[in-house]
């Protein structure tokens, strides 16, 4: 009787797939008479599961089996594509709104572990010393091998206060770190503004989320009135920051640059993902004035700084790409993460969603900065790194399995920025030893989080040398 009952089982999930496949093929065919589904590799797919269900040495359920096959059919297309159950898709949507419970990581996959693109400062992850490029290998007493992306950062996030151990490998170690973090409630607070010194304006952006812009904004009014008037040099900083909403990092270059100036365009196969997004409100703005209206009129011109470093990916690519195109800012630092492609959230009926990589971005000079990243016009080495040592900081797109390709691979770019600065672009500026032993007992602490915004931060100072080598130059 079970036998029969499981044949007549399979004879409908047959059915259900023939009829789906049929309606879909209609579909199809009325969208674009190209290709034709390959209905032999999916009725392979229907014996596969039929297999699974009547000689697995366990009890599946439909439902598991479903969703592992969307989980491996997306993840199997590039490191950034992936399924997001209920539950995932409002843990992204919390996290872009700013405040999320758990380590403070943006990750990926490689080889089916979690790879760590970036820690997000202030939070439990960036103050014990998660560093890009680390390589997690174990959720307290569980393998990540086998888990899916959604899985292991599920087991991740959790209860404010409560703890968990990671087991990482990282370049230049010999042994796996055994590290354990306190969960906590994410906060981040994506624009941290300061003047640094009369006339020197700072601001770093962590994250883009829904508000950076408007923050922006604000804190660029604040900073001015401090400042009693125009600034003489701004540092922008987007070192380890991993990206976000894209919209927003319009947004923060358009306060940087003329109205209707190009910022980023993308380019994909459907309609949706062909964008030129330029300098203009109807590029950032959802809803409510425009935030950055009214902002200084020096803002547009003041000297500028963007600091980068390699866990700066995806939109904030985009702003210094941009700023750098149009030549509005020098960038310094080292070469960026090489994430060059644009993920669409696409909703499903049934409360879950997939994050899709739809298209490649391109500057406004049509680079792509597909698993290449955005080269520094002035390349400044952090204080703390050693010159022989196997740094796990150069860990950059074009080291993920499965990548995407550079479609500019083997052309000319547009147009290479040229900077008029004391220091030759892309000339290396080596650090200076720190001057105290507690600097340097920090220096030789490996998991010590660099200090960004501070008066150790070395890159910083660099940045700020250069705005004050060219307010002279201006002056003569």
């Amino acid at each position: 009787m079970r036998t029969k009952l499981q044949k007549i089982k399979l004879v409908a999930f047959g059915t259900a797939v023939g009829l789906m496949l049929s309606l879909t093929y209609s579909a199809v065919a009325e969208k674009e008479a190209k290709p034709q589904l390959p209905l032999d590799d999916l009725r392979t797919f229907a014996e596969i599961f039929g297999k699974i269900k009547t000689d697995y040495v366990e009890p599946v359920e439909d439902k598991k089996l479903i969703k592992e096959a969307i989980n491996g059919m997306l993840s199997g297309l590039d490191p950034h594509s992936s399924y997001l159950d209920a539950d995932g898709f409002k843990e992204l949507q919390a996290g872009t709104q700013g405040e999320f419970g758990g380590l403070g990581l943006e990750v990926g996959m490689e080889d089916g572990f979690v790879k760590v693109v970036s820690p997000i400062e202030d939070t439990p992850a960036y103050k014990a010393g998660i560093k890009s490029g680390d390589l997690i290998i174990k959720l307290d007493d569980t393998q990540v091998k086998g888990l899916s992306l959604n899985d292991a950062v599920k087991r991740m996030r959790g209860k404010p206060d409560t703890p968990i151990v990671l087991t990482v490998l990282r370049k230049g170690e010999a042994k796996p770190l055994v590290i354990t973090l306190l969960r906590a409630i994410i906060k981040t607070k994506s624009v941290k503004p300061k003047l640094v010194e009369p006339g020197y304006a700072y601001i770093r952006i962590t994250q883009f989320q829904e508000h950076t812009g408007e923050d922006l904004a604000k804190a660029l009014k604040a900073l001015h009135d401090e400042n009693k008037g125009a600034f003489k040099g701004l540092v922008l900083d987007l070192r380890n920051n991993p990206g976000g909403l894209l919209n927003q990092a319009v947004a923060v270059s358009a306060a940087f640059l003329p109205q209707d100036k190009l910022v980023v365009y993308t380019e994909g196969r459907v309609a949706d993902s062909k964008m030129r997004l330029t300098a203009n409100s109807d590029n950032y703005l959802r809803s409510g004035s425009d935030y950055l209206k009214g902002l200084p009129a020096d803002l547009k011109t003041v000297s500028m700084a963007v600091l980068v470093n390699v866990g700066s990916a995806s939109a904030s690519e985009i702003v210094a790409g941009a700023l750098q195109d149009h030549k509005r800012a020098i960038v310094m630092g080292t070469q960026s993460f090489g994430k060059g492609s644009v993920q669409t959230i696409l909703p499903m009926n049934n409360g879950t969603a997939i994050k899709l990589t739809t298209a490649r971005y391109f500057t406004p000079n049509g680079r792509s900065i597909q698993a290449k990243g955005i080269v520094p016009d002035i390349v400044v080495e952090e204080s703390t790194l050693s010159s022989t040592e196997d740094q796990s900081f150069n860990m950059h797109e074009a080291d993920l399995s499965g990548h995407l390709s550079n479609p500019k691979d083997g052309e000319t770019p547009a147009s290479k920025p040229v900077t008029d600065v004391p220091a030759k672009p892309g000339k290396t500026v080596k650090p200076i030893a720190p001057a105290t032993d507690e600097k340097k007992d920090k220096a030789a602490d490996k998991n010590a989080p660099p200090e960004f915004g501070t008066k150790s931060d070395y890159q910083l100072n660099q940045a700020l040398n250069l705005l004050k080598g060219l307010a002279f130059l201006q002056r003569k």
